[in-house]
């Protein structure tokens, strides 16, 4: 029997273990000590040298370990909000299908949370791709259940939104408001008038106006957003895009102590300047309290569902404003994006490059090559989020640079018809190419962009492993990988994206202790119940912060 200074406080057994670690893949039994991985490997060994008189040593009962879920790229802040915004996203995630189901849900809501006349109603999720004959909403349909109360809902990119005329009215945005470089007003047709949608910089501005929490409400919003996290097996999670405000937010929840998971924040490169004069470039890369800021976050275009992705060839079906040879537009000119892509490496923070098309990819690598060049060798370890529409000669540049692609594999399921309506079965085949990326040597994570896609962990792998659309059909074939791999990218390959590889992302001893517990293996069921797996319990370091039916 282990003396107590070497007793684990706990050892798990009686479960399947799946370690993410290609030296060690299956194992017995864990057992931690002090928020840490002690040892892994068969229960007789690890009872008779790590159990004391004070470990307990619990049954899993045939359940499955894992390491704990690593975020590799979503919007953890938005979890705040979304409790105090309607939920208009299509079936399976919502409840909405079509233009008049939208509204009612959005005065379902309203009357739920006892709006008065003239507050703002907010809702999220609409996708204009899945209501019933092209017919995109519009301020006319809002208007009528409105007339008097601003209303925005949402685009399911979160690239842009739906206003009704109160909603226009109250952000100053009328016919003679010209539309920003990057962006959209969509017009009706003959005319200046707006119909209501406003997509990429029309948008972000007022996106900076809505509404936030108190800070007396930021404890009661941060447990809840955090809660969603945990309930999906995240013990780490990235909010990327932060306002410096926001940064503020969660640097506050941190002081406080109130951050049960790890939360990575990359600024949105717009407000660097301002996070930099309050967190200098020497705190970024270090955990305080659970928070870290990682980096800077860039944007390169828009959404491919949102029809603002910058491509080399035009969209089949044109701009979401009716324009006609319609390629998209990058979010910055180039000479801005590369100054961007400078200023973050000069110093010596990590860069996240949204960039969804072709196009937006070239932008990148462009920016990045020029950034770098005469400069010595570094592991910088850029990350170029989405990468949506990547090319097979893209992909070999990320190998020469060191790029890391972070793929999004539910587009096949919840976007991947709308792909190729509008690019093509060709192009909409090689969305997110995991496999490939692997075959040449790549690292690739794989998200759910939150809260675009929910945050459920086993459909991002299911997704990557299936790739079905929602008619069943498949999408790329070519491309599905193992539930082994698939796991990697939200495990351990997101844990060297973070530069966490050593804490993180495996369950090896030295390792942190930060776990999830599943009703069933991904490994070992039919590869389409996947997605059916629940999480049954989540540990970060050795402490549990969700448990199934509490």
């Amino acid at each position: 029997m282990a003396t107590a200074q070497d007793a684990a406080d706990v050892i798990y057994f009686g479960g399947d273990v799946v370690t993410v670690n290609d030296a060690q893949p299956t194992a017995e039994a864990v057992a931690i000590k002090d928020g840490r991985i002690l040892a892994v490997g068969r229960l007789q060994d690890l009872v008779a040298r790590a159990q004391g008189t004070g470990t307990q040593l619990i049954d899993m009962a045939g359940t499955t370990m894992l390491p704990g879920f690593i975020d590799p790229h979503s919007h953890f802040l938005n979890a705040m909000t979304m409790e105090d915004q309607a939920n208009v996203t299509a079936p399976p995630v919502g409840p909405a299908s079509t233009a008049a189901e939208i509204v009612a849900e959005l005065q379902r809501f309203a009357k739920a949370k006892s709006k008065a006349p003239g507050d703002l109603v907010m809702g999220y999720g609409y996708d204009e791709n899945l209501l019933p004959g092209d017919h995109p909403l519009t301020r006319d349909d809002l208007d009528p259940a409105f007339p008097d109360t601003p209303v925005v809902v949402v685009h399911v990119s979160t690239h842009g939104a739906v206003l009704n005329s109160a909603a226009l009215k109250k952000f100053g945005i009328t016919a003679a408001t010209p539309t920003p470089p990057g962006g959209i007003i969509a017009r009706r047709p003959g005319t200046r008038e707006p119909t209501g949608l406003l997509m990429e910089t029309a948008w972000i501005s007022l996106h900076e106006q809505m509404p936030v929490a108190s800070q007396e409400q930021e404890p009661r919003q941060l447990r809840y957003a955090q809660d969603l996290y945990a309930a999906a097996g995240v013990t780490t999670a990235q909010d990327g895009a932060t306002m410096a405000a926001q940064v503020e937010v969660l640097k506050r929840a941190a002081d406080r102590g109130e951050l049960f998971i790890d939360i990575i924040s990359y600024p949105f490169i717009g407000e660097l300047e301002k996070v930099l004069q309050a967190h200098p470039a020497r705190t970024f890369g270090h955990y305080d309290k659970r928070f870290k800021l990682g980096g800077c976050k860039i944007m390169a275009d828009g959404s491919p569902q949102g029809r603002t992705a910058y491509f080399t060839t035009p969209y089949l079906t044109g701009g979401p404003g009716g324009e006609t040879d319609w390629k998209g537009e990058p979010t910055f000119p180039r000479d801005i994006l590369d100054g961007m892509f400078r200023t973050c490496y000069d110093q010596g923070l990590q860069v996240i490059a949204h960039a969804n098309g072709d196009a937006a990819i070239d932008t990148v690598l462009g920016a990045h090559a020029a950034a770098t060049a005469g400069t010595a060798p570094k592991d910088r370890r850029t990350v170029v989020i989405h990468s949506q529409f990547v090319r097979r000669d893209q992909l070999q540049q990320y190998v020469d640079h060191q790029l890391i692609p972070s793929f999004y594999t539910e587009h096949t399921f919840f976007f991947g018809q709308a792909h190729i309506k509008n690019r093509g079965i060709a192009q909409a085949s090689f969305i997110s190419p995991m496999k490939t990326a692997i075959a040449m040597g790549l690292k690739p994570t794989n998200h759910t962009d939150f809260s675009v896609a929910p945050i459920d962990q086993m459909m991002v792998v299911w997704s990557a492993v299936n790739r079905r659309l929602r008619s069943g059909d498949i999408l790329g074939p070519d491309e599905r990988i193992s539930p082994l791999d698939a796991l990697k990218a939200i495990t351990l390959h997101a844990a060297h994206a973070y530069f966490e590889e050593a804490e993180k992302g495996s369950i090896e001893p030295g390792k942190l202790a930060d776990l999830v517990i599943l009703d069933g293996n991904p490994l070992t069921v039919d590869p389409g119940a996947i997605k059916d797996i629940k999480v049954v319990e989540t540990i970060k370091e050795g402490r549990t912060i969700y448990r199934a039916g509490s």
